[in-house]
């Protein structure tokens, strides 16, 4: 009976451990690749590509996750004397989530429906895709907590570092959030992608597009195993539980959403108020994700 129990147990944890790496990965994604998914160009390049093409993508960008993964990887537990076939499976699985990450928000976005002829579905998802593989290649490197983790442990135990306020880290995570949602969204905002976007999306679809911003914010501060996550779940405070603070984190992508469409003149006093939310909800998704990549760095 102990057996049995010890090997579930044991079960129960690969099975977390799978999932948390999983979670990581798809994070890395996001991070790198959602910038692409809102240029219409890349669309236009994955529809019309011929099947060489797209299989040559594939390969290179086969090669360079390859790379990537012999020396980071999105898995904790990467060794340099990894076996090559190990590295080859993963690679493959890299490309794979970032395939479907990327296609899940193209369908979000209605850039695949049903619809959608399958060769321009398949050559958009391609494209698309390719530079989410790569983020997930680079999740662990990029984001690692472990040293950040380290020192902060370092500098408890030596009795230097003072604990900061509340009210101090509720506006460091608000300010880390809005210049993420600045850094991703602002080259994004000019373009005439968000009000296509906008136009196409009907309220199901809006709301979907929330619900995804505040799940992928989410996996990405306190789901991911980046930076700071262990901090973050010991801090006290009304905006500091992780719930409230991605929800608060998320209306200030949101507003800063609406100021970068303003300031572009996207959007204007004169149009009724449904379409500024149309668009800031469109534009809140990489906001969103890069208020999410602001926080892990404070």
């Amino acid at each position: 009976m102990m057996g049995k129990r010890e090997g579930k147990s044991h079960q129960k944890w690969e099975w977390a451990e799978e999932s948390d790496e999983l979670i990581r990965g798809i994070s890395g994604g996001f991070l790198f690749g959602i910038p692409l998914l809102y240029t219409m160009e890349v669309w236009w390049i994955g529809s019309y590509s011929k099947a060489s093409m797209r299989l040559v993508a594939l390969a290179i960008t086969y090669l360079v996750v390859f790379f990537f993964n012999r020396t980071a990887g999105f898995r904790r537990n990467q060794d340099i004397e990894m076996r090559w076939r190990d590295t080859a499976m993963e690679s493959v699985e890299a490309i794979a989530i970032g395939l479907v990450s990327a296609t899940v928000v193209l369908i979000l976005l209605r850039q695949i429906d049903i619809h959608t002829p399958l060769n321009e579905a398949l050559g958009k998802a391609i494209f698309e895709g390719l530079p989410f593989s790569l983020g997930v290649a680079l999740a662990t490197s990029l984001m690692s907590g472990d040293r950040f983790e380290l020192n902060l442990e370092n500098n408890n135990t030596k009795g230097n570092s003072t604990k900061p306020t509340e009210i101090e880290n509720n506006l460091a995570d608000l300010g880390a959030t809005l210049i993420g949602a600045i850094f991703i969204a602002f080259n994004i905002a000019p373009t005439d992608e968000v009000p296509m976007l906008a136009a196409a999306s009907s309220s199901p679809w809006q709301i979907a597009v929330v619900v995804s911003s505040l799940l992928i914010s989410y996996c990405i501060v306190f789901a991911a195993g980046f930076r700071g996550q262990k901090r973050r779940y010991k801090q006290r405070g009304v905006f500091q539980d992780p719930l409230g603070e991605t929800l608060i984190c998320y209306l200030v992508s949101l507003g800063a959403s609406v100021v970068m469409l303003w300031f572009f003149q996207k959007l204007n006093f004169s149009d009724p108020w449904q379409i500024w939310l149309n668009h800031s909800i469109i534009l809140g998704l990489p906001a969103a994700v890069g208020g999410a990549a602001g926080r892990l760095a404070v």
